[in-house]
């Protein structure tokens, strides 16, 4: 099926010649690629029986957030809402708290499927860091992020891809341009400055492999 995903701006990657945001702009995704990237009318004109998304705000890559491992092997989300009135709802770090709870590789997969739904409900298409723990791989597998090579950062890891970063563009991965794979994010708000100053809970959609996988109710 053929999917047209628009917003009020379209940033297709960092800002440079031949890269100036596009207002109205749009990207068809066909299976789990980007066929074509426009303005809207057009590719609404060229492929009526297209299904369209409109989303708020500016539509960019999908983030990269880095320290995966810290995030998901070493951070344990406690599960909403049965685990919320003894450990409260703040992720727990730390080698003593976590030997408090008693960690067993299940319960480090069901805690980074917690994790990684954190992500995605921030942008993320992608997490830097050495995964080990089996069940923590499958969780991120099964999530469709993608795993990259440890990345450097500075300062514990965050949720928020823009933490240490100068600009919103420095935390996209990949760019939106005819035959890459289809991972984007919508976010509400004007664009890339106001994306950076205002952080990645904006996000209304989160597409990986075509696939919605993400949208804010």
């Amino acid at each position: 099926m053929l999917t047209i995903h628009t917003a009020e701006l379209l940033v297709t990657g960092p800002t440079g010649p031949g890269s100036a945001p596009l207002p109205g702009g749009a990207v068809l995704v066909e299976g789990d690629r980007i066929a074509r990237v426009g303005p809207y009318e057009e590719l609404a004109a060229a492929y009526p029986h297209a299904r369209s998304r409109h989303w708020p705000g500016v539509l960019t890559p999908g983030l990269l957030v880095r320290g995966g491992d810290e995030l998901l092997e070493r951070t344990y989300y406690p599960d909403d809402p049965y685990e919320i009135t003894e450990l409260g709802a703040d992720p727990i770090t730390g080698a003593e708290a976590l030997a408090d709870l008693k960690m067993t590789e299940a319960r480090w997969g069901n805690s980074a499927r917690r994790g990684t739904q954190k992500l995605l409900a921030r942008g993320v298409v992608a997490l830097a860091g050495r995964i080990t723990v089996p069940s923590v791989r499958t969780a991120v597998s099964r999530s469709g992020l993608a795993i990259l090579p440890p990345a450097p950062y500075e300062g514990p890891a965050a949720l928020d891809p823009f933490a240490g970063r100068d600009a919103a563009e420095q935390a996209f991965h990949g760019v939106l341009e005819p035959g890459a794979p289809a991972r984007f994010a919508a976010f509400a708000v004007a664009g890339p400055a106001q994306l950076l100053e205002q952080g990645p809970t904006t996000c209304v959609a989160t597409v990986i492999g075509g696939r919605l996988l993400h949208r804010r109710r």
